[in-house]
């Protein structure tokens, strides 16, 4: 037996588990870097998600990671699942090994602070609405909190002063898109972050941000 054979004894496998303890997720494969589920679901795949093979301890606060159990052969990584349980992209599938799934809470864009080359009429020259590049937009994403924070700039050392929150964002990678420090994620609420760090991994970019708007 290879390893393509073992492979796909796996992948079988986890199908099979799958028909008995899943549930129809309907799977998104982008082909640009806008808007990934707007197009035709590629399939609709039983799906199961767990923490452990044990299946005796639940997710908790702070983790986005899940194992997947679900037939993986149409699946790559990158793609979406959309179901019972919310919205997973699929971070990783290596050889022989469980799939590694992100659990996603938020739906965000990615901009270019692109600077005006003028000057404006009070000598403003920062990042505005109408200079900034979409990079993505549409992605489902996991934004969970961070580090306790940043003391603001702008305060005052009063008592009611509150540090701006810092998060770790998760987010799937696109071809030919590479994100920058202070870059800004904006999300499906209304809030806007600026990248502090930006890591392009196997999973996928493993991000640290500045909340810069409420």
């Amino acid at each position: 037996m290879d390893g393509a054979t073992l492979q796909a004894k796996i992948n079988a496998g986890y199908g099979k588990a799958a028909q008995r303890m899943g549930y129809f997720y309907q799977q998104y494969r982008a082909t640009g870097p806008l808007n990934p589920l707007s197009g035709v679901a590629v399939q609709s795949l039983l799906c199961s998600f767990t923490t452990n093979f044990n299946f005796n301890l639940p997710n908790r606060y702070g983790q986005a990671a899940w194992l997947g159990i679900f037939d993986g052969s149409n699946v790559n990584p990158g793609d979406i699942l959309v179901g019972h349980g919310g919205t997973f992209f699929v971070a990783a599938m290596q050889d022989t090994l469980p799939t590694y799934c992100v659990q996603c809470n938020r739906t965000v864009s990615v901009l270019r602070v692109a600077m005006d080359s003028g000057v404006g009429q009070v000598n403003y020259g920062a990042d505005t609405d109408a200079t900034e590049q979409t990079l993505m937009s549409g992605w489902p994403a996991s934004i969970l909190q961070g580090t306790k924070g940043k003391k603001s700039e702008v305060g005052a050392g009063l008592p009611g002063d509150v540090r701006m929150p810092w998060w770790a964002i998760l987010l799937p990678a696109w071809p030919g898109v590479v994100l920058r420090t202070s870059d800004i994620i904006a999300d499906d609420i209304g809030r806007r972050y600026t990248i502090s760090s930006a890591e392009l991994t196997d999973r996928g970019w493993r991000i640290t941000a500045m909340q810069a708007q409420v």
